[in-house]
């Protein structure tokens, strides 16, 4: 037996619950949560079992709620949750899975994934998260750097792996007659009664992610036992989470912001994590989903958000009380359509896979148009000049190291040279520009390598961008360097259209008038093509293919000097 406090957790869980409440009750007060807040450091912690199973405890309130696109849905309360995982646990570990095993784990939004994701932890194995959009070249890389001995995929994807060597466990959730497979759904004649191996070291590894790779191969990052499941405290608060609320974060199994928002924020606030499982975006459909579930908390990528204000915002009849976005920087012309539309503040957040957030606009505070906010509460943010590695008001945004914040990885597994690079002189480096105002206020400029020169001045893809979103015509559009004889380099805009738009001369016109009227001479846009933009599998633009295919020529460009 576990030894409990009178709060119901057990005793490695009471740093953790005190510095919760503590963020709980300052929700609303920046100022004194930046101030009083202390991140916990034990020594032993499980958040499943030191955590989850101690609120979840003949707790009967709706942990997860899955509805999806058919009209049926899937319902489970925290103690359903805590039983399952515990039976989960007990057959993963009749079919060897022990402490400090690689698992990858595959599966779409469906109640095995939660299952399976609190059953690991139990065990102590190493979850190495894969989206089912993986093609065999991809999930060879994982299974061979991520030295995976185990996999537990989609019955409908078992077949991909039919290439990739290796001796490792297969386990198939939805059924299967694949010779080598073992059936998942045996799980559930499992015993309850789950004991754990022996105490959860807090710095042992729980998470291996790869990242998404928009300019280079896949970087592994590991987290532990703390960084993540402790360090979304901020990130909890950052959403501005309650306990009872009903929480929708649209983000695809496999990537960093799905455990983030649909795993650990939200069960740290003893909140509903919802889903409205999709195969095709419809900002009708979802938001009817919304007012019918009675969502409270609401985040999404810019590029959903940019979908949704195309769409008709006033069918959302109760709008969230929180609404925040994160993944790719907040264009401000997204935050008033929704605000004129819902009379809320979309909220924006900046953070990595590396960390949980680092920068973000919690409730309650001043919004400032196209800032990402003040450093979260446990963060000392600093921004270090690119030429003298000084803090300054402007360069790349940093995590000083002297008080090392818990959410931040503990590197790069099998890479200590990247990691060490990354971590030199004190510093985290994030690879990512962003200046502050005289208020603390950071704004993001754009990563390292997308930032370019144009005539001696530097251009931010990200402020260009955002000029062109202001364009009833422009649904996405990304800014790249295109060479010139004078300049060096000008800025040139891939723009894919909003609905009702034809590409052709006309619309390149309107969208010159409308970057001379809103950019400065040295920031106009100079070069238009219209064209879909290359994205990662997590729906990251890769700036860097665009780069070579503008390098290379090519496309029907349109240009300024021949559309005035």
């Amino acid at each position: 037996m576990r030894a409990t406090n009178p709060t119901g957790t057990t005793g490695q869980a009471s740093g953790f619950r005190a510095a919760r409440d503590f963020l709980l009750a300052h929700r609303e007060d920046y100022d004194r949560a930046r101030e009083g807040f202390t991140w916990p450091r034990p020594d032993h912690f499980n958040w499943a079992l030191d955590w989850f199973d101690a609120i979840a405890r003949d707790n009967g309130r709706t942990a997860l709620w899955i509805a999806e696109e058919d009209g049926t849905e899937a319902r489970l309360s925290f103690d359903e949750l805590r039983r399952r995982s515990d039976r989960v646990a007990n057959w993963l570990r009749e079919q060897g899975v022990r402490a400090g095993d690689r698992v990858v784990v595959m599966l779409g939004n469906q109640t095995e994934l939660w299952e399976t994701a609190l059953a690991a932890m139990k065990l102590r194995a190493v979850v190495i998260p894969a989206t089912p959009l993986l093609g065999a070249a991809d999930l060879a890389d994982r299974i061979e750097r991520g030295r995976a001995a185990h996999v537990i995929v989609r019955a409908e994807d078992t077949g991909k792996f039919a290439g990739v060597p290796g001796d490792y466990t297969r386990i198939a959730v939805g059924g299967t007659s694949e010779p080598g497979w073992l059936a998942y759904e045996e799980s559930a004649g499992a015993g309850e009664d789950f004991t754990p191996d022996g105490p959860t070291r807090a710095d042992e590894p729980l998470l291996l992610y790869f990242t998404s790779g928009t300019t280079a191969r896949p970087k592994l990052v590991e987290h532990t036992h703390t960084s993540y499941p402790i360090g979304h405290l901020t990130t909890m608060y950052w959403i501005g989470l309650r306990p009872g609320d009903v929480h929708l974060n649209i983000s695809s199994p496999g990537w960093a912001k799905h455990a983030w928002s649909n795993l650990f924020a939200p069960w740290n606030a003893e909140a509903t994590v919802f889903v409205h499982n999709y195969t095709r975006f419809d900002a009708a459909r979802l938001m009817a989903e919304m007012d019918r579930c009675g969502v409270t908390s609401f985040c999404a990528p810019p590029t959903v958000w940019r979908m949704l204000i195309q769409a008709d915002l006033g069918a959302l009849r109760t709008p969230p009380r929180e609404v925040v976005a994160a993944g790719e920087p907040l264009n401000p012309e997204v935050v008033e359509a929704v605000r004129r539309s819902w009379g809320v503040a979309v909220r924006d957040g900046f953070g990595q896979t590396e960390t949980s957030v680092q920068v973000a606009n919690p409730p309650g505070r001043p919004l400032k148009a196209g800032s990402m906010g003040r450093p979260s509460p446990g963060f000392r943010v600093v921004l270090l000049d690119p030429h003298t590695g000084e803090p300054a008001d402007e360069g790349e945004i940093a995590l000083d190291l002297a008080e090392r914040p818990v959410g931040l990885m503990t590197g790069y597994a099998g890479d200590p040279e990247r990691t060490a690079e990354v971590m030199a002189d004190g510093y985290y480096r994030t690879g990512d520009i962003g200046r502050r105002d005289e208020d603390g206020y950071v704004f993001y400029i754009g990563r390292s390598d997308d930032v370019f020169k144009s005539s001696d001045y530097k251009i931010s893809p990200f402020e260009l961008e955002s000029a062109l979103l202001e364009h009833e015509a422009v649904a996405e559009a990304a800014v790249v360097p295109a060479p010139d004889p004078l300049r060096l380099s000008v800025p040139k805009a891939y723009v894919v259209l909003a609905e009702g738009w034809e590409p052709g001369p006309d619309t390149a016109k309107a969208l010159f008038a409308h970057s001379r009227a809103v950019l400065a001479p040295y920031k106009r846009v100079r070069r238009l093509e219209f064209a879909e933009l290359p994205k990662t599998v997590s729906g990251k633009i890769r700036r860097i293919e665009l780069r070579e295919r503008t390098a290379q020529g090519g496309g029907h460009e349109y240009r300024e000097e021949d559309h005035r």
